[in-house]
């Protein structure tokens, strides 16, 4: 499937910015934009993070840079001076996208101000990344990965088990690291692509922004729609999804030589496949005969739905198999090919060697001839059919291009296509509740998605104005059970003081409805030849066919590619899998914790050994493989709008984690190191204290993030402890880095007094990075800044009534994504809109519906 075209070949981006948005720059150069970073003559601060290559420090030894800036250009422009101002004036008219981190207000007073830059440069996208926001009540806070993991409630869903008595002893675990940048970079990344279709159609170019808060608080998976619903708090547990109750089964099972395997059970067929694997390998299977037959639907990861009994029985037999083998030698690959949900945790770098990555093409060598050398760099999220991942050079030396780029000037305004309106499949423009138009207006989705992986990845599409299609059938429904709503509906959530009982009404979901809102949605047996007829008509008139399920279903239905594209020669074929369709793990049952566990995240979170893995307390790579499905397609778009070239990408949850862990790929290959987990410490960028620390109250904490010694010594003078400042064991950052442990606990002796929003509170003014580890009920009810941006949607569903959901963090100017989507409601109930897609839109009649319906076609 490999391609010599990137999607976003002749599109130049102005990058200035930091660790804030320096992944979704390198996003952008992945898909073959011109990424020119701007940097200051002393070089960009993120030269000065490490790991650094043979452990030695300096500008161009940074493994965090070189991960991070592969594939730029460097400019150094000193945009104190007049000069430097006029020189990126000149670049902005070349430019197609300005990716913009600075700080509030650093761009206006140098003349760039969103007004400024509107009347100056009228086709330019100016993308910006901000910690809070530039406006409301936390706009001058001070951000870093671990405060936005903290605020956010990515914290509260990830740690370990409590004690027996149910209280924590040890504190939320914060997943290292950057993830809170990763998270609003692949979100802005969506945000610029939306907004350069819209130019290509119309030649105006819009502002957009988004705050990190927002991203990482949406980020969480059944937190916060379960407290939306039912107001219902959740418990971290280890290395499984955070849960009303702490279940007494872990998923996962440590080898003989210390290593972990990840087991997981979902369902009746999973729990027999499970019992008849360990009997093969000699165990005795803990089940009853009515166990071991049960059938029951697969179950939505982390909401229950297994007896905790049998559940616990069975595993703590696979725990006792697991426990005589080495970590190399345990058959995990058996035990998938019996259908259980089983993962080695890995580490990131063990899978540079695998045959099933090279196979995809997901990792490439990269040369630094200043070195003499190349090292092995993590390259691309998806293989295309079209276009393929933009490898690009190493990251720039400081200033490395600036005669290049600035000799080039003469070519500024550079040719651009010309904006095309493209002939919409639906009648006519429409727009949304806010009265703008939408990006997508005219496409149209042929949605075969499941789960949050896919499912979420067209929302965003939805959300956009694509008008989505979403296709269900009666035998293989989506996962619509889940944060239900309660019993009672909207009045008794908003009187409850307690947790409510939720209904049993698959269509009033609040998690379907949170993942599918603004979706259209039908019924349809694609199995039944005349299902099949319908579908391929459907095909004809849609834009692209997205789909979930494991590769090879489509085919087997007459869907594929190849079906697919001679119906519509330019469709746009999406799937989304675990570990990808091309290779040699296509057919590995494969959810986000399994995504997550061959990944690397999982094993890379959480105190460092002996200790277990914490891992993720949600399915994190199911939100990350949305954000990457959703930026897939639409990159596919604007190359079809470009060239009028459809495709087949084949995208993968497990790459979508992979490629977040490239600065840990780069320590191994360049320095041989394996990746360690450090906790709640800072492994890279230097900073102390860092931690998470107990405040007054249950279960109660904050985050306080000091990397420099301005920010030590407000906090001393916040503590009113003079004798920090006056101890040398703390005189220099170096020398607090080495004495974490007795700083960690001076601070938690005073943390643990105050109240933790006071504290927040008294830190930021001071200038300390610092954070409550908020849960969802402090998110939804404590947090005057996400109040302020607006983070939640209110959205009506035909059964299940009006309800919040989490609204798109990007807010684009022109073009503002609504979570309602072109119909501007929730997600729809079962063949909701049957009677609109197969009267209107393909022309059946009443009678010929009813009969469809009657021989169960739909």
């Amino acid at each position: 499937m490999s391609t010599s075209q990137a999607a976003l070949d002749g599109i130049r981006v102005i990058e200035i910015a930091d660790e804030r948005a320096e992944y979704a720059g390198l996003l952008l150069a992945g898909l073959g934009a011109d990424v020119i970073k701007v940097e200051p003559p002393q070089g960009n601060p993120t030269r000065r993070i490490g790991p650094f290559y043979a452990d030695e420090p300096g500008p161009e030894r940074s493994l965090h840079f070189w991960h991070y800036n592969r594939g730029k250009r460097s400019v150094v422009c000193d945009l104190d001076d007049p000069a430097g101002i006029a020189v990126l004036d000149d670049l902005l008219a070349g430019a197609d996208v300005l990716l913009d981190a600075t700080d509030r207000g650093h761009l206006d007073a140098r003349g760039f101000g969103r007004d400024t830059l509107g009347r100056r440069h009228p086709q330019l996208v100016v993308a910006r990344v901000t910690p809070f926001g530039d406006d409301g009540p936390w706009a001058d806070f001070r951000g870093s990965d671990l405060v936005h993991l903290a605020l956010g409630g990515v914290t509260m869903n990830c740690g370990y088990d409590p004690r027996p008595d149910g209280t924590y002893d040890l504190p939320p675990i914060a997943p290292q690291m950057w993830h809170a940048y990763h998270i609003a970079g692949e979100q802005v990344v969506m945000g610029v692509l939306a907004a350069l279709f819209h130019r290509g159609r119309t030649g105006q170019g819009q502002a957009l922004s988004c705050a990190v808060h927002e991203a990482v608080a949406k980020n969480t998976e059944l937190d916060l729609m379960n407290w939306v619903m039912r107001r219902l708090p959740l418990l971290r547990q280890t290395c499984r999804h955070a849960n009303e109750t702490v279940s007494t089964s872990p998923t996962i099972q440590q080898t003989k030589d210390g290593r972990w395997i990840l087991t997981m059970l979902m369902g009746g067929r999973d729990r027999a496949a499970l019992a008849g694997f360990v009997e093969r390998h000699g165990m005795s299977s803990p089940l009853t005969v009515e166990e071991d037959t049960t059938e029951s639907a697969r179950q939505i990861p982390g909401s229950g739905g297994l007896d905790a009994e049998v559940a616990a029985r069975l595993m703590d037999v696979v725990a006792r198999l697991v426990r005589k083998f080495t970590y190399a030698e345990f058959p995990w690959n058996e035990a998938q090919d019996a259908g259980v949900f089983c993962s080695p945790l890995r580490r990131p770098e063990e899978n540079v060697t695998d045959p099933h990555w090279m196979a995809r093409q997901t990792f490439a060598e990269v040369e630094h001839p200043e070195l003499g050398r190349s090292f092995t760099y993590v390259t691309s999220k998806w293989l295309s059919t079209a276009t393929s991942w933009r490898i690009g050079r190493r990251a720039p030396l400081l200033g490395e291009d600036t005669d290049a780029v600035l000799a080039s000037r003469s070519d500024a305004v550079r040719q651009r296509p010309t904006p095309t309106d493209v002939s919409a499949a639906s009648s006519g423009p429409r727009r949304s509740r806010y009265g703008r138009p939408f990006a997508l207006d005219g496409i149209r989705i042929l949605d075969f998605s499941w789960f949050l992986a896919s499912a979420g990845g067209t929302r965003f599409l939805s959300a956009f104005g694509a008008e989505c299609i979403k296709v269900e059938w009666a035998a293989h429904p989506d996962t619509r059970m889940g944060a239900m709503a309660p019993v009672g509906g909207r009045r008794a959530r908003e009187v409850a003081t307690a947790p409510l009982p939720g209904v049993d009404d698959a269509d009033m979901g609040g998690q379907f409805n949170n993942k599918n809102a603004g979706k259209l949605g039908i019924s349809l047996n694609v199995r039944h030849p005349e299902g099949l007829a319908i579908a391929r008509r459907l095909v004809a008139m849609s834009d692209v066919v997205a789909e979930g399920f494991s590769p090879g279903v489509m085919d087997r239905w007459g869907l594929g590619y190849e079906a697919l594209k001679e119906i519509k020669p330019d469709i746009i074929y999406a799937q989304q899998s675990g570990m990808g369709a091309h290779g040699t793990y296509g057919r590995l049952r494969a959810v986000g914790p399994i995504a997550a566990a061959f990944s690397g995240v999982s094993e890379m979170s959480g105190l460092p050994s002996p200790a277990m893995p914490a891992g993720w307390g949600y399915s994190y790579l199911d939100w990350i493989g949305a954000y990457s499905f959703a930026t897939a397609i639409l990159s596919a778009l604007v190359h079809r709008q470009r060239t009028g070239e459809g495709q087949w990408i084949d995208a993968s949850q497990t790459e979508s984690g992979i490629f977040t862990s490239g600065t840990s790929i780069l320590d191994w290959t360049a320095n041989g190191r394996a990746s360690q987990r450090t906790g709640n410490r800072s492994p890279n960028k230097p900073a102390a204290p860092h931690g998470i620390y107990r405040c007054a109250g249950t279960d109660e904490w904050i985050a306080i993030a000091c990397g420099d010694d301005d920010q030590w010594e407000a906090l001393a003078s916040v503590a009113d402890r003079p004798e920090w400042l006056a101890d040398d064991r703390f005189s220099t950052l170096a020398a607090r880095v080495e004495a974490q442990d007795v700083l960690d606990a001076l601070v938690t002796a005073w943390t643990e007094q105050h109240e933790r929003y006071d504290l927040m509170e008294r830190l930021q003014r001071a200038g300390v990075p610092a954070g409550v580890c908020q849960t969802a009920a402090d998110r939804c009810e404590s947090d005057p800044q996400l109040a302020h941006l607006e983070w939640l949607t209110e959205v009506t569903g035909t059964k299940i009534g009006r309800w919040p959901v989490a609204a798109v963090p990007v807010k684009l100017e022109t073009t503002p994504a609504d979570i309602g989507g072109v119909p501007d409601r929730g997600a729809p109930i079962y063949g909701e809109d049957n009677e609109f897609v197969y009267g209107e839109l393909l022309g059946f009649s009443k009678r010929e519906i009813a009969r469809l319906a009657e021989e169960h076609v739909i």
